[in-house]
């Protein structure tokens, strides 16, 4: 009994007045999955973008895509966090830095932490997509430009449908990453899921419901989005290209 009292403070009104703890901390989830989405959109377009590159014949591309990986690749998280919240406005034009800086909350947040998570995880989208395309026989690009397709036609057509198909079981993990990286917005100002229990504790001194609340939305997200995932894998995938474990199987 004394147990479950102590779980009823998720029923109980937050200082702020808009509703139980509980749901405050559903809100937050609503900003966590906000961030993870918009994030998630630019981490595919330039993880694609920049992991395709990669693998063409224009090395002078191959490289720039390479500088890219590695600048991001090697600057932790939070640091690049504080980077795009204070100092990318300071470098932009004074008069779109003044906007972003004056923008109300939690846009002024929501904004860096969306960008920062986007091209934090492009720089693993693009890993995953040139290791997708080395993976690919050769002949495939061969068989393209047999066909009278130029380079860009023969990736467009050819090699990036069956090389997403390889890759989506580690694209699963990557967009788990990312609603769990999410949680690092918090250090600018965002509160979303984990800057909520945070924020929750400090209000009702109950550190251990408030972060268990917040774990056990964690896992219940992350399920739901790695079985929407192995749906999509079984809707995408082509009998004989891709084996148990994701890799092309021998002789196609």
């Amino acid at each position: 009994m004394h147990y479950n009292w102590h779980w009823k403070v998720l029923l109980e009104t937050e200082p702020g007045g808009t509703g139980s703890y509980l749901h405050y901390l559903i809100v937050g989830l609503g900003w966590t999955l906000a961030t993870a989405l918009a994030a998630w959109v630019i981490a595919l377009v330039v993880g694609a973008f920049v992991g395709t590159i990669r693998t063409t014949s224009a090395h002078w591309a191959v490289r720039l895509g390479n500088l890219y990986v590695e600048i991001f690749r090697n600057i932790p998280l939070i640091v690049q966090m504080f980077l795009w919240f204070f100092v990318v406005p300071e470098l932009l034009p004074q008069a779109m830095g003044d906007w972003i800086k004056q923008m109300p909350p939690p846009w002024g947040s929501y904004l860096p932490a969306v960008f920062c998570l986007g091209i934090f995880t492009s720089v693993r989208v693009a890993e995953q997509v040139r290791a997708g395309i080395n993976s690919l026989p050769r002949g495939q690009r061969f068989a393209g430009t047999a066909m009278g397709l130029t380079q860009a036609q023969t990736y467009r057509y050819v090699i990036l449908p069956q090389a997403f198909r390889i890759i989506l079981p580690p694209l699963t993990s990557e967009s788990m990453n990312i609603i769990k990286n999410s949680s690092v917005a918090l250090t600018i100002g965002l509160l979303e899921l984990t800057g909520r229990a945070r924020a929750m504790q400090e209000f009702s001194f109950r550190v251990f419901e408030a972060f268990t609340a917040a774990t056990v939305i964690y896992l219940l997200t992350n399920l739901i989005v790695v079985l929407l995932m192995r749906i999509l894998e079984n809707r995408v995938r082509v009998p004989g290209l891709i084996a148990a474990g994701g890799a092309p199987q021998a002789g196609h």
